[in-house]
Parts: C-alpha cells; sequence; structure tokens
C-alpha cells in the first residue's frame, strides 16, 4: 500500500481510455468524480514537490498534478498498461536541473 497518492480524475474520453487498457477495475468514485489513484513512496513526493512546487496534498494524502504533469502521467498509465508506473514516471515528471541556468554548478563557466 502507498503512503501517498496522484489521483486522475477522469472524463468520459480518460475512462474510455483506460478500460481500452484494460484498466476499469481501478477507476474509483472520489468527490463524486471517477477517477484513478497512482501511489507514491515519500521519496517519490519529495521529488514531485521539488518539480511541482504548488503541488497540495490533502488529508488523504493525495494531490492532483497540474495539467501537463497529468497529461504525462496518463499517458505513461496507458503505454505500460498499470497504475503501478511511479518509478517509471518520476523520471519523466521529474526534473532535478529546472530552473538551473545552463551555466550551472560543475560546467566550469565554459
Amino acid at each position: 500500500m502507498a503512503d501517498f497518492y496522484i489521483n486522475v480524475f477522469l472524463d468520459d474520453e480518460k475512462t474510455k481510455k483506460i478500460g481500452d487498457a484494460g484498466l476499469a477495475d481501478q477507476i474509483s468514485e472520489i468527490d463524486g468524480k471517477k477517477a484513478i489513484q497512482v501511489g507514491m513512496t515519500k521519496k517519490e513526493k519529495k521529488k514531485l514537490v521539488k518539480g511541482f512546487t504548488d503541488l497540495t496534498f490533502d488529508d488523504s494524502n493525495a494531490c492532483v498534478l497540474p495539467e501537463d504533469g497529468e497529461n504525462t502521467l496518463m499517458n505513461i498509465i496507458l503505454e505500460t498498461q498499470t497504475i503501478d508506473c511511479m518509478k517509471v514516471a518520476i523520471i519523466k515528471l521529474y526534473n532535478p536541473l529546472a530552473g538551473r541556468s545552463i551555466s550551472g554548478r560543475g560546467s566550469s563557466g565554459r
């Protein structure tokens, strides 16, 4: 069981795609909306918070990614056909060099 979750709320199109990927049994209802919950560890949560500084978690330790992050995660879910995909997704969602200039640390200013 995961410590933290990302809620991906589904419209009709996303619901169909999730069903076509064989993941219809993973759809649940959160606040009256259809959604899937992607679990993550404390370490993955720390990386996401660094990558998405405005990310907030609710009382159930769940968050909603900004649209671009959610689209990336949704594509990974559909490609891998599993919601147990944070090991792969964190690589694409978290960019440790975001915001650094090209002449940042370690480049010797060349």
